[in-house]
């Protein structure tokens, strides 16, 4: 079996930062590394879920809403996927930014009703923003 993508990266090099990782019939897939892989300190599941509510809503609601193909989050719990279709590294990074802005100014994390989600009860509306303040002081060191 060949191993996929993500696979291939050498995670005892890779830092926290905003990768791109793949590109597939125009769909490029990013990687939102909140964590450095393997580091001892990751999300903790709380505070990813209520990430994972909080870009997706306000991604899904942007003037970019119909490239959003997926946002999820990563097995290992130090970051995040992010699919957009025909967005390149530069205008994905500043979108990033954006619906990372966008969820600061979020009073409460979106879909938390028991009808809306199928862990209601696990959300950290104050990890995540703990956790996305974190992320835009690493990505203000990119360009």
């Amino acid at each position: 079996m060949k191993d996929i993508p993500s696979f291939k990266i050498n995670h005892d090099i890779m830092k926290k930062g905003f990768y791109l990782i793949g590109e597939a019939n125009g769909v490029y897939t990013y990687d939102l590394r909140f964590r450095t892989p393997n580091g001892g300190e990751y999300l903790d599941n709380a505070t990813m879920h209520s990430i994972e509510h909080m870009f997706a809503s306000v991604a899904r609601n942007s003037d970019l809403q119909d490239k959003v193909v997926y946002f999820g989050p990563m097995g290992c719990r130090t970051g995040f996927y992010l699919l957009l279709f025909g967005v390149e590294r530069e205008e994905a990074l500043a979108f990033t930014k954006k619906c990372l802005q966008g969820c600061l100014k979020l009073t409460e994390v979106p879909g938390t009703k028991k009808k809306q989600c199928g862990n209601y009860e696990e959300h950290s509306y104050h990890g995540a923003i703990r956790a996305i303040y974190d992320y835009i002081s690493v990505l203000q060191t990119l360009s």
